[in-house]
């Protein structure tokens, strides 16, 4: 029987916790083996290569880093190349512009005997796109061998969008989307790019604004939608979670309760009357698995608010890594179980959250 090997690349904000989770449900998932790859032998990671180790994982370095890693107590199991081609699945989690060029030097070459490589959502080009409970649809018969998992706020974007506006109605509800990223500036994880003030983004991209509505939009173009989205974005002095402020336009007329109750019955979405991404972060931190949230967005219960019948406001946290991190499973998934992949994944429905 063919074993069922998932390759990690990379152990930053979501390889790290990535790698936890695969070694923590492997066998709900239907997994044999975990590996994953790191790049630099780095005294300040050593700790959590450790536990990764610990948790089951099998590492693998470059073997020209090979001595590197020995010599501050991290000892390979796996050289990279070979880790590549063993592997079942790969899931890139390395910096932005890595995950081409892995592509490129390794991926490709394996392409005929690896199931399926995902990238993340700064990796535009490298695969179609998707998210979780979005466009599932591209990924049956495993006719798209190569996947981006888009961004933690275009996950954000979709659910909501797709939720309120698109959802047993089509496309053409959807009259126009208009959303504002509220970025924290780093995580708390990062030692650099903290900025001492809010930062306004430039709009970019002359028809969606910032990257966020048109990665949305290139998302809902893989299920033959076109939607009309723009966005803007801007950083804030913060480390704790993301916010969307959202303004929907629909051709169907709703109401308040309406709108919560579409939103309440997505196990994707949580709920929450906390008003403070700090009170929510926090949650994460002791509640979640590895400190995630893995639901697609958390929304702030006492924003919303419908005008006109027509018109949907409000403001929502956005779970970075968490739906991400829930995106890659499902995908790799996909891989391995093409048939019976909703039910491998039901697992973790202990880990997301109706209200926060």
């Amino acid at each position: 029987m063919e074993r069922k090997i998932v390759h990690v690349v990379g152990t930053g904000t979501i390889g790290e916790p990535l790698i936890g989770l695969l070694c923590d449900y492997k066998e709900q998932l239907g997994i044999d083996e975990v590996t994953f790859n790191k790049n630099t032998p780095l005294r300040s990671d050593r700790s959590k290569v450790i536990d990764l180790i610990k948790r089951g994982a099998r590492l693998a370095v470059n073997s020209e880093r090979l001595d590197g890693f020995k010599e501050l107590g991290m000892d390979p199991d796996l050289e990279t190349e070979e880790a590549i081609s063993r592997a079942s699945v790969v899931i890139d989690c390395t910096p932005s512009g890595i995950g081409h060029k892995n592509k490129e030097k390794y991926y490709s070459k394996f392409a005929d005997s690896v199931k399926g490589f995902m990238a993340q959502g700064s990796e535009d080009g490298f695969g179609v796109k998707y998210a979780r409970g979005i466009n599932d649809a591209v990924l049956k018969e495993g006719k798209n061998k190569f996947v981006q998992v888009v961004s933690c706020n275009t996950h954000n974007i979709s659910c909501i969008t797709n939720t309120l506006a698109i959802e047993g109605f089509g496309p053409d509800n959807l009259l126009e989307g208009r959303y504002v990223c509220i970025r924290r500036a780093n995580d708390t994880s990062q030692e650099g790019n903290f900025i001492p003030a809010p930062l306004v983004g430039q709009h970019t991209d002359n028809i969606y604004g910032s990257h966020h509505a048109k990665d949305s939009s290139e998302l809902f173009e893989t299920l033959g939608y076109d939607l009309n989205l723009f966005s803007s974005a801007m950083k804030v002095n913060s480390q704790y979670m993301h916010v969307l402020s959202f303004a929907l336009k629909t051709k169907e007329p709703t109401s308040l309760n309406e709108v919560k109750d579409k939103l309440i019955n997505n196990e994707l979405v949580a709920m929450t009357s906390k008003n403070m991404t700090s009170t929510v972060y926090s949650f994460g931190r002791d509640h979640g698995h590895f400190g995630r949230i893995l639901n697609q967005t958390v929304m702030v219960e006492d924003t919303l608010h419908v005008k006109n019948e027509h018109e949907i406001y409000g403001f929502c946290f956005t779970p970075q890594d968490g739906n991400s991190i829930l995106s890659s499973i499902s995908a790799a998934e996909h891989f391995l179980y093409p048939h019976s992949y909703e039910d491998k994944i039901q697992c973790l429905n202990e880990l997301f959250f109706e209200e926060i």
